[in-house]
């Protein structure tokens, strides 16, 4: 364990020195700027309606608030798509890019296991993506309570949905990346990302349509890959009354939010699925021949 976490500690000094760690922070400030910047004139908008309807002010839990809501849900919904790219993106050749450019070979000679090798970049590459995920997502959300004084009900578990929707990504990049080339693995692993969110809108025509044969394939794809299962969850537990009110009267119409909560065997799967990843990864490598 103790080569695992060098290895880590090393993937994270990478990220550094390879800029990803300043660039991301930069991207992100002008990314939250922006949009808190669209939920200020949003919220002035609101008050100036409400000033000319002759109210004395809006409750933050009302349907005068729905837009700001919706804001909300959406932005987080961004944070949770960004961190789906940057947990593709930034560990898509975790391994494979060290054996295209020759590195592998230079590294493996150390008295360290390739099993090692794999588990500390998966855990080096995890670190970085969770933590930027769970800082953009606070700090959106922080800046909603100060700008409208709204905030989702359950932000914490939410926002612990998405980290582990974005772990289970990394997991799944880092076993391609002991499979297949970058490239080969990237699209691959962006196909498996596109079938869960295609789950979600099988379920989600299924449901309105009263059709069971598309929510059996809705179902069966959010169960080969949660990633987006574990969205619904989140937004579920982010959407207020009023707003599960309009998605249970539309039946589930909407298929970026979720109506009903995730079920605890889901998200214990899709953590079983990421753990299943990280140990098929260490086991390919292992035996793969350079």
């Amino acid at each position: 364990m103790r080569n695992a976490l060098l290895i880590a500690e090393l993937s994270l000094r990478e990220a550094v020195r390879k800029r990803l760690v300043s660039v991301l922070l930069v991207l992100s400030v002008l990314f939250i700027g922006f949009y808190l910047y669209g939920i200020y004139r949003l919220e002035m908008n609101l008050d100036e309606r409400a000033v000319n309807a002759g109210l004395d002010g809006r409750s933050t839990t009302g349907l005068s608030n729905v837009p700001v809501m919706y804001s909300a849900m959406f932005g987080m919904y961004l944070v949770y798509f960004l961190g789906a790219l940057m947990s593709v993106l930034s560990t898509v050749g975790a391994v494979s890019g060290d054996i295209e450019n020759g590195v592998m070979q230079s590294v493996i000679a150390r008295p360290i296991s390739r099993a090692q090798l794999v588990l500390g970049r998966w855990i080096g590459f995890t670190v970085v993506n969770v933590v930027y995920v769970a800082l953009l997502g606070t700090s959106l959300l922080i800046g909603l309570y100060a700008i409208t004084g709204y905030l989702p009900p359950s932000p914490a578990p939410a926002l612990g949905l998405i980290l582990l929707s974005v772990t289970l990504l990394t997991a799944l990049t880092v076993l391609g990346s002991t499979l297949f080339t970058t490239l080969a693995n990237g699209i691959g692993v962006f196909v498996l990302y596109g079938a869960g969110f295609t789950g979600g809108i099988l379920n989600a025509i299924g449901t309105f349509a009263d059709s069971p044969t598309l929510t059996t394939l809705g179902r069966a794809a959010n169960i080969v890959m949660p990633t987006n299962a574990l969205w619904l969850g989140s937004s579920y537990l982010l959407q207020p009354p009023v707003l599960l009110e309009i998605s249970k009267a539309t039946r589930g119409a909407n298929p970026f939010f979720g109506s009903d909560p995730i079920a605890p065997t889901l998200v214990l799967w899709a953590a079983l699925l990421a753990a299943l990843a990280v140990a098929a990864a260490m086991w390919r490598f292992s035996r793969r021949d350079l």
